[in-house]
């Protein structure tokens, strides 16, 4: 079941390696390019760093500070460091985000928002579709036969836009 949220959220759900951050990058590019304003959510199964050993904000993080934000005259970022803690919900993620047309999530695929499932001929993993009614459409690199759901050309990306412009009211 969907869930509402303050800001309209699109996933891209798929298995690891399926091209997801591509399909992502690449609508947010036809989105913005349109002249929507969008926001991206990952995450990540593993460690990152967005900072670099000797930098003043890495040196303040090393130093024990809980968050450190970073401001230039092109972009700004706050890192916050979990020092153990549980990492946020995916609610408290999105709240964090100012407001825009639409948020784009890759990962998070057992959240409750609408998913655009990516889908791979040389996939061996299970259609995620079938077991989940939160996917809205399916973007494949084969042809599919028999779906109920608006099938897309992975490489269809104004197709694919179009799609989500129409699903949304942008």
């Amino acid at each position: 079941m969907m869930k509402p949220y303050p800001l309209p959220v699109l996933g891209v759900a798929g298995y690891k390696n399926s091209g997801k951050t591509t399909l992502v990058t690449r609508i947010v590019r036809e989105l913005t390019g349109r002249g929507y304003a969008i926001s991206t959510i990952k995450h990540a199964h593993h460690g990152f760093d967005i900072d670099r050993p000797g930098r003043d904000s890495f040196l303040h993080r090393g130093a024990g500070a809980q968050e450190v934000a970073i401001i230039s005259n092109s972009r700004w970022a706050l890192m916050r460091e979990l020092r153990g803690a549980q990492k946020p919900v995916f609610d408290e993620v999105l709240s964090k985000i100012s407001p825009c047309d639409l948020v784009v999530v890759e990962g998070y695929k057992q959240e409750p928002h609408p998913k655009i499932e990516l889908r791979s001929v040389n996939s061996t993993r299970d259609d995620l579709a079938p077991l989940d009614d939160t996917i809205i459409a399916i973007a494949s690199d084969h042809l599919l036969e028999g779906e109920t759901l608006p099938v897309f050309e992975r490489d269809n990306i104004p197709a694919i836009a179009d799609f989500i412009v129409s699903y949304y009211k942008l």
